[in-house]
């Protein structure tokens, strides 16, 4: 698996499920929430300071992704898109990558296709299981409940970048 690691400059995740729970929450106006994780959000940022960009490609529209990715800085943000794959071609004609240097989180049917192109797939534990299947790598951990970080640590270790990144937190 650590193959499949050591070129990636770019990490996509679907949200619904992946970022988070899975859960939409309304309130009595309408108006929706979502429960991001505060540790899957370290590890985008600890990614980022390595030079790994991240994206996200999600099928809804929701403005509380676009308030999370501008938090995050993340600034490819594909929302609602049905498939997936033409968002992931455009993605890499914007950043010049190849299938080989990109890896994608995703849970649902949806997120099959770009998880059959790139280089390394992964999927949270309570992914359905045609994502668990076409992923390289299945979390531990379910969606918005760690997943991502965990898959954060994953490919920084893939990359070698592990040591230099603790070295800045002095463990």
């Amino acid at each position: 698996m650590n193959g499949k690691l050591k070129d990636i400059r770019l990490l996509l995740l679907d949200v619904d499920g992946v970022m988070t729970d899975g859960g939409i929450i309304y309130d009595g106006n309408g108006l929706e929430t979502k429960a991001f994780n505060v540790k899957d959000g370290h590890g985008i940022k600890m990614l980022q300071r390595q030079g790994i960009e991240v994206g996200i490609i999600t099928g809804r529209t929701s403005v509380v992704v676009d308030i999370r990715a501008r938090e995050l800085g993340i600034t490819l943000v594909y929302q609602g898109t049905l498939k997936k794959l033409d968002s992931y071609n455009d993605i890499k004609l914007k950043t010049g990558l190849a299938d080989s240097q990109i890896a994608y989180v995703g849970d649902d049917v949806i997120d099959v296709p770009v998880m059959r192109r790139v280089a390394f797939a992964a999927a949270p534990a309570d992914a359905l299981a045609e994502a668990k299947n076409a992923a390289d790598y299945v979390a531990a951990c379910g969606g918005g409940r760690g997943a991502v970080r965990e898959i954060c640590d994953l490919i920084l270790k893939g990359r070698g970048l592990w040591d230099e990144v603790v070295a800045r937190y002095e463990l």
